[in-house]
């Protein structure tokens, strides 16, 4: 079972501050057009983000591709208004997950800095008779990460994500497109490594960007935002990593609990060991 693999998709459908560099112009006329141009961008994204922070919320179908050559698909709910929180269904065999669970489904919920997988009863050991898996995010990202990514200010969010983009100075309207049959306009960003914020520290601490990215020093975020100044997709591409929520619905998601501790088996000193052998 790859835990490192199952639960590392959040970290990369989060981004925080993004801020590239500017590009140069041959001429003061070219210059102006220019700027002009990236404002009406930064205007049209800032009501998007605006939206975005102001409904709290939405129905996510995500797509993670580790470089593995087999994504990831989640379909659920995922909210921002007080903290990362989610409550999904994954694929159980590409989330490495049949150890535990039979269905070809497993539910992962994330709430409080948790993830928690919807398991069969074990016959043994922590997980014996339990119906949950906990995983604090710390055994994952280390502390540090772990409150970038679960805090309702870090770039843990699509909210976050978004709003990051006051930053930068280089976005580009690639122009309309249709998106799950919706008119869009396509925007794109490329972030470099020393600007990614939260998004950095998480995944600087013990090498986790690199392992799983291949060492990419850039991250590229594509934006389609449709007629209600709310984005439709938001892609982040990092290396190797492909991170693709296309949004259905938002608004108006049903709040997202832990599992009784009864019924829950925690895992996350075990995962820290493993961490740690694995050096």
């Amino acid at each position: 079972m790859k835990l490192k693999h199952t639960a590392a998709w959040v970290g990369f459908t989060a981004a925080a501050a993004l801020t590239v560099s500017a590009c140069g112009a041959d001429t003061a006329k070219t210059a102006a057009r220019a700027v002009d141009n990236a404002d009406k961008i930064m205007a049209a994204l800032s009501r998007a983000t605006d939206r975005t922070e102001q409904l709290g919320s939405a129905e996510v179908k995500v797509s993670t591709d580790l470089g593995t050559g087999t994504p990831i698909a989640m379909d659920g709910t995922y909210s921002w208004g007080d903290g990362l929180a989610f409550d999904a269904e994954m694929d159980t065999a590409a989330a490495h997950m049949q150890q535990l669970q039979d269905s070809p489904k497993t539910r992962v919920l994330f709430v409080h800095g948790a993830y928690y997988y919807d398991i069969d009863p074990q016959p043994s050991g922590p997980l014996a008779g339990k119906q949950w898996m906990r995983i604090d995010s710390s055994a994952i990202f280390g502390d540090k990460g772990a409150q970038a990514f679960s805090g309702s200010g870090g770039g843990s969010n699509p909210a976050a994500a978004m709003r990051g983009l006051k930053y930068a100075n280089n976005v580009k309207d690639l122009g309309e497109e249709t998106v799950d049959g919706q008119s869009t306009t396509h925007y794109r960003a490329v972030v470099d490594k020393a600007h990614m914020g939260k998004f950095k520290d998480a995944y600087g601490g013990d090498n986790l960007m690199g392992s799983m990215t291949g060492g990419a020093d850039s991250m590229t975020m594509d934006i389609w935002v449709g007629s209600k100044d709310l984005p439709v997709r938001l892609k982040q591409t990092l290396g190797t990593v492909k991170v693709t929520m296309d949004f259905q619905k938002f608004g108006a998601t049903a709040p997202v609990k832990a599992p009784p501790a009864a019924q829950t088996g925690d895992l996350t000193e075990a995962v820290k060991k493993a961490q740690e052998q694995q050096g």
